[in-house]
């Protein structure tokens, strides 16, 4: 049960740092092997991210495979399950599994002692552990490109992690930076709304329907991930070629690199289409190049091109936000990713856990449930020289 006025332990037999999908799930699955996990997020409510993402979003993901370990989304959430639904659903996950979650407690260190124990910052003190998950989300830290002019733009711009609905915009006309699905969904949403849209493209994504004759493509996914790269590639430019079309006379040619060359080479994932293919062809976005400078009101393109736009929804992504706590580690890698990922060790860091950062084509829902169990796996092994310090460091009991 979260709770955010009840004081900290010195100790803990694990830390999990995030209240959000990855941490409920590594704290439930601590829990299923008898480690009591202690979960801190620095904001107010589980799930936060959930809270501040825009109104029509639902998961791209199917219901059923988006569950967290040991408790399904009710059906009647639909297969896509709407953002308010699933927020409602991590905090019936975290009361479910009785879990120990602290919020408004930010951690602000997490530092390893000579004993091969943790010491983790929040709130003024300090909590030793034997075991620390990081698991703070991998849409942490909003991205907002520094192109030449931006701070003196007339008109509004803002991340998208900042809009919320056409009417809270109140803009006549708006360009969304990025192809990704943020910015197609909202591009979507805007020309719903009877805006006037343009969509500004660096790269031509790899677009894929959400669904293909009743199938999730997230399923389909999971079937090809065990061949190799080009296998999948091949699959997905038939199936675009089938399913979305031909839409290089609309600005949006064929992607250069497949589906899963493109993840693993550039870390871009496909775009899954929930409305901006329709609004594309329908003349409701028009699709222009990328930005290159702001001038007053105007928004210069390169290829010259210059628009007036009301406001400009930067959708251009985020980063992990790994390196201020962890980056003297030595475990975060030049993407920004962890160097290592679920139940694996960082040499010398025993104890230290990543979950929720491999974003695949599966599903990042899906996989973090999967690296949850192979995380109390490894913890609950007998042998672990963290488990061990882990079982005699019992929780404090609350005061009557």
């Amino acid at each position: 049960m979260s709770n955010d006025a009840r004081a900290l332990p010195d100790t803990a037999p694990a830390v999990v740092v995030g209240a959000g999908p990855a941490g409920l799930a590594a704290a439930a699955e601590l829990g299923r092997v008898g480690i009591h996990a202690l979960v801190i997020d620095s904001a107010g409510e589980i799930g936060s991210s959930w809270a501040h993402h825009y109104d029509r979003l639902h998961l791209h993901t199917a219901r059923a495979l988006s569950a967290l370990p040991g408790m399904p989304i009710p059906r009647s959430s639909g297969r896509w399950v709407a953002r308010d639904d699933f927020r409602s659903y991590l905090r019936a996950y975290a009361e479910r599994h009785g879990l120990d979650v602290h919020l408004s407690s930010p951690v602000t260190s997490v530092d390893r002692l000579a004993d091969g124990l943790w010491r983790i910052g929040c709130r003024g003190q300090t909590i030793v552990t034997p075991i620390v998950v990081i698991a703070t989300g991998y849409n942490h830290t909003p991205v907002l490109p520094d192109w030449p002019g931006r701070e003196r733009f007339e008109g509004r711009i803002m991340h998208s992690s900042d809009y919320r609905n056409p009417a809270d915009l109140a803009a006549d006309s708006v360009l969304v930076v990025g192809p990704g699905n943020s910015g197609a969904e909202i591009a979507a949403d805007l020309a719903e709304a009877g805006k006037r849209v343009w969509l500004a493209v660096r790269t031509p994504p790899n677009i894929v329907r959400r669904q293909v004759a009743g199938i999730p493509s997230q399923l389909l996914a999971i079937l090809m991930s065990p061949f190799p790269a080009w296998v999948g590639d091949g699959v997905g430019r038939v199936v675009r070629r089938i399913s979305v079309g031909d839409l290089s006379r609309f600005g949006l040619p064929a992607a250069p690199l497949g589906v899963v060359t493109r993840l693993k080479v550039d870390d871009v994932p496909p775009l899954l289409d929930v409305g901006l293919v329709a609004a594309v062809r329908a003349g409701r976005v028009t699709v222009v190049a990328a930005v290159a400078s702001f001038d007053g009101h105007d928004v210069r393109l390169a290829d010259g091109e210059v628009l007036r736009p009301d406001a400009v929804v930067v959708a251009t992504g985020y980063t992990r936000g790994l390196d201020s706590l962890v980056g003297h580690l030595g475990v975060v890698a030049p993407n920004g990713r962890p160097a290592v990922n679920a139940a694996e060790q960082a040499p010398g860091l025993d104890g230290l856990y990543f979950l929720g950062y491999s974003n695949p084509l599966t599903g990042n829902i899906r996989q973090l449930g999967i690296d949850a169990r192979a995380i109390a796996r490894r913890a609950g092994k007998k042998g672990d020289a963290a488990t061990r310090r882990a079982r005699v460091m019992v929780p404090r009991a609350e005061p009557s």
